[in-house]
């Protein structure tokens, strides 16, 4: 079957394709940006998800590539995120690079944020090459750009206005100095350009943002007035993107809802003004919160890389990345579970278990499969486990060993697991118990209603728990007998009974859930539970 089903293979080709036509790439480079302002979030790692798979792509039809992190740690702080002390306050507008570390452990604030970000990539297993603005500037990596871009601002303004509609940069170059006097750099304004300097003021204000403290900090420019070199700044955004992708010899670069504008912008500055086609791109949705607001680095509404490496594997916050580009998506402790299992399901489609008729479906999972495992899946299908059955599971046993014997007792585990199959385990109810310990859930009665037949069922059961010692035989008859008194058929009283001791409609076998929970223990939760119930 062509690898050409899954959108990654067709970005991996549409690069390929326009770089011959161009005659112009030897390695072919895929680039993610890294924001070095704000705590990274879990939609600050899907440039880098998309953008590596790309690269892999390329590399996996035979090709040299290279895959380059870039971190905008030249940009100025605008906002002290939740979690960062109020004496940030006197650096706001300061290049991030710039700013000391305010816990001490690190040698900048930027270096800091970085930390977090690089090792949630390395959790995930990305591989790149880090370049940073605060290197890359000073040693004049970006000279040539700079000077042709601020030699043309007169039509890089005109086209800004076009697209964009600000004004901003037919009045003032797109470049912003770092003051000499003050350090700041969005108080700059830079006005001309004038053998090889850059004539400034810092006269601008801004509102910065303490967001812990809920409050404006206005900043002021200094008023310092005199010129500064081209290494002694940044690019605005709105022209910068162009001369990295020159620069660097960048022919690829995913990006988002958020920066739909300046990507679009500086498009047309690379092919215009910097003659250099533009990457090829990919377009990806942002994600929200349950509330519909979108994650933000510096709001107190940040859902981390970190956080979903507790409560699942990294192989589902891949798969949450690569499926469904332009589809926006809540991301939060809820959406934990469905991923996982995709996963899994997705594992008995690859290794044959779950059969799939339509051949160009059947090709499109496969692949997103392998790239899940970044083209690297495994050669058996791992251990699958429902996650809320294992998380509900987790809530009403007494420890780890009673659940990988339930397991292993109703066959949803081998009875004897090599080495590997028993970490994968360990694994998997190490993600469930920390996603029980620290999720919200719904209460039982919230979710369902059970008929007066299915709770006079129940207390049928919990009578019948108490009052003898049961065997495997007898109980698997007894839990067949109990709804035919009670008018009800079997799938109905099942039911009733998996909701109340596990919030879902299925489980392990009933009978051998109840023996190894422990027949008092058992009657002891459906008691407790029957009660709140609707």
């Amino acid at each position: 079957m062509s690898n050409d089903i899954f959108w990654v293979d067709r970005a991996a080709k549409e690069v390929i394709e326009k770089e011959k036509s161009l005659g112009r790439a030897k390695i072919y480079r895929a680039e993610m940006g890294l924001g070095a302002s704000g705590i990274p979030h879990v939609g600050s790692v899907g440039d880098g998800i998309r953008s590596y798979s790309v690269y892999l792509a390329l590399r996996n039809l035979g090709f040299k590539s290279q895959f380059i992190a870039f971190s905008d740690d030249r940009d100025g702080l605008r906002k002290i995120p939740f979690g960062f002390p109020a004496s940030l306050e006197k650096d706001i507008g300061k290049p991030v690079s710039a700013i000391d570390d305010p816990f001490g452990c690190h040698d900048s604030y930027a270096t800091h944020i970085s930390s977090l970000l690089a090792d949630s990539f390395e959790k995930l297993g990305v591989k790149f090459i880090l370049k940073r603005a605060s290197t890359e500037y000073p040693k004049g990596t970006f000279d040539k750009e700079v000077a042709e871009i601020l030699s043309k601002s007169d039509e890089a303004g005109k086209i800004i206005k076009e697209l964009l509609g600000q004004e901003k940069y037919t009045e003032q170059l797109p470049f912003l100095p770092v003051c000499k006097e003050c350090g700041r750099i969005y108080t700059t304004r830079a006005y001309e350009f004038k053998n090889g300097r850059i004539l400034y003021k810092c006269d601008l204000n801004f509102l910065g943002k303490n967001i812990a403290a809920g409050k404006e900090i206005e900043i002021k420019g200094c008023g310092y007035e005199g010129g500064c070199g081209i290494r002694e700044g940044k690019l605005s955004w709105k022209v910068e993107f162009a001369a990295r992708w020159r620069a660097l010899k960048i022919n690829y670069e995913a990006y988002g809802k958020d920066i739909l504008d300046s990507v679009r912008c500086n498009d047309e500055i690379s092919s215009k003004i910097l003659g250099y086609e533009p990457p090829a791109h990919s377009f990806y949705e942002l994600f929200t919160e349950r509330s519909g607001k979108k994650i933000s680095k510096s709001t107190g509404n940040v859902f981390t890389p970190q956080m979903w490496l507790r409560y699942a594997s990294p192989q589902s916050l891949r798969l949450l990345f690569l499926k469904r580009l332009a589809t926006p998506r809540v991301v939060d402790l809820d959406a934990i579970p469905a991923y996982m299992d995709e996963i899994d399901e997705l594992g008995k489609i690859y290794f044959g278990k779950t059969k799939i008729a339509n051949e160009k479906e059947l090709g499109h999972m496969k692949r997103i499969y392998e790239y899940a495992y970044f083209l690297k899946p495994p050669k058996k299908e791992p251990i699958s486990i429902h996650y809320n059955m294992l998380a509900e599971l987790l809530n009403i046993s007494k420890h780890n060993e009673m659940v990988k014997n339930i397991l292993k007792k109703t066959g949803h585990i081998q009875q004897k697991l090599a080495k590997k199959g028993e970490k994968e385990l360990d694994e998997r109810l190490e993600y469930a118990s920390n996603w029980l310990k620290d999720s919200v859930r719904e209460e039982f009665v919230e979710k369902f209603v059970l008929s007066e037949s299915q709770k006079n069922s129940l207390r049928v059961l919990i009578k019948d728990l108490k009052k003898r010692k049961w065997d495997e035989k007898s109980l698997y008859a007894r839990l067949f007998e109990i709804p035919k008194e009670c008018n009800l058929n079997a799938n109905q009283f099942f039911e009733a009974a998996y909701l109340v001791l596990m919030n879902n409609k299925r489980g392990p076998r009933l009978a051998q859930l109840i023996l190894e929970l422990g027949t008092t223990e058992t009657a002891k939760t459906l008691e407790e539970r029957l009660v709140e119930c609707k």
